[in-house]
């Protein structure tokens, strides 16, 4: 019989509790059993009960100084990258920002991506903060 090692044992360890997890997942419970008449045909629908196409607030356009900076955004004029933004586009400087609409609403950008933040505005704001005064360079597009 090989000795077991670290690697194994903490293999064997991941394994059991993915499996325990997916048990736990999937198993129904007596208040989810209950709570759906019995025949019905209730459902959330394929996507969980989210709808992906609803249509989302468009946030406000702004045009600012802010840390002697230029940030501007409003809806966007074609020839961008308008899915990920939703149509919204931003600008530090006149140069365009890369700006991304997450699925719980908030927002991200090229330079601050690990930040999300509530507004297009913040986003633009979180990247002068993380520029510290270097010029933002043009989102490569090809």
């Amino acid at each position: 019989m090989p000795e077991l090692s670290r690697r194994r044992a903490l293999t064997a360890a991941a394994a059991l509790a993915t499996v325990a997890g997916v048990q736990t997942v999937t198993a129904p419970t007596a208040t989810t059993a209950s709570a759906t008449p019995a025949g019905s045909t209730a459902s959330t629908g394929s996507t969980g009960g989210h709808d992906h196409h609803a249509p989302t607030p468009t946030p406000t356009p702004f045009d600012e100084v802010y840390k002697g900076r230029r940030i501007q955004g409003g809806p966007a004029s074609g020839g961008g990258h308008e899915h990920h933004g939703g149509g919204y586009a931003v600008l530090v400087d006149g140069v365009e920002l890369h700006v991304m609409r997450n699925a719980d609403g908030s927002w991200i950008s090229v330079v601050s991506h690990y930040d999300p933040v509530p507004t297009p505005r913040a986003a633009a704001g979180a990247a002068v903060d993380e520029l510290q005064g270097a010029a933002l360079l043009p989102f490569p597009t090809g």
